[in-house]
């Protein structure tokens, strides 16, 4: 986007870092995960298989601590995506409502395609309309009229998008 050769119709690239903090639910999960992790690597071995699962078993205790982060539904798979249970759903209340005051339209991006849905419907609650979604598991051949309908000036006012779809060449200039 810094490069106007490219596409000089691009609007500039704002970024405005936001802090997200654990809720207590989330912190509960995420302190439970790290103390299996700990167990689990003081009682694997030293042979080359035992290594083998101590890579798998950090791996997977990283992505379950990524999924905590953005709700401890994702990560446990028991409940629902309830918004008071985490930090960003609470950060992406604030942000939206301001989005949704000014009639304005907001990305949103995940690494996970299970939290889509979830977020989705969070964001119809505070736009009072449904957005769109788009995931590896929607057909490359619907995906431009995903995009056609949010980049029209009637669109949507929210598309959630996972990073994998998002990062293929995607042109979106409506969203603030």
């Amino acid at each position: 986007k810094t490069d106007k050769s490219v596409i000089d119709s691009l609007p500039d690239k704002t970024e405005m870092p936001l802090s997200c903090y654990l809720t207590k639910k989330q912190a509960m999960v995420y302190v439970s995960i790290t103390k299996n992790l700990e167990e689990t690597l003081q009682s694997v071995g030293s042979t080359a298989e035992d290594q083998a699962k101590r890579r798998m078993v950090i791996l997977q205790s990283l992505m379950l601590l990524k999924q905590v982060c953005n709700h401890p539904t994702q990560a446990t798979g028991n409940g629902t995506y309830a918004p008071e249970e985490s930090g960003k759903f609470q950060a992406l209340s604030e942000l939206c409502k301001t989005i949704a005051e000014r009639q304005e339209k907001v990305l949103v991006f995940t690494q996970f395609r299970e939290i889509v849905a979830p977020i989705a419907g969070f964001l119809t609650d505070i736009f009072q309309q449904d957005g769109l979604v788009m995931h590896g598991g929607i057909p490359v051949k619907a995906r431009q009229a995903i995009v056609d309908r949010f980049q029209a000036s009637d669109g949507p006012p929210f598309l959630v998008l996972t990073l994998k779809v998002g990062g293929t060449g995607l042109t979106l200039t409506e969203a603030s």
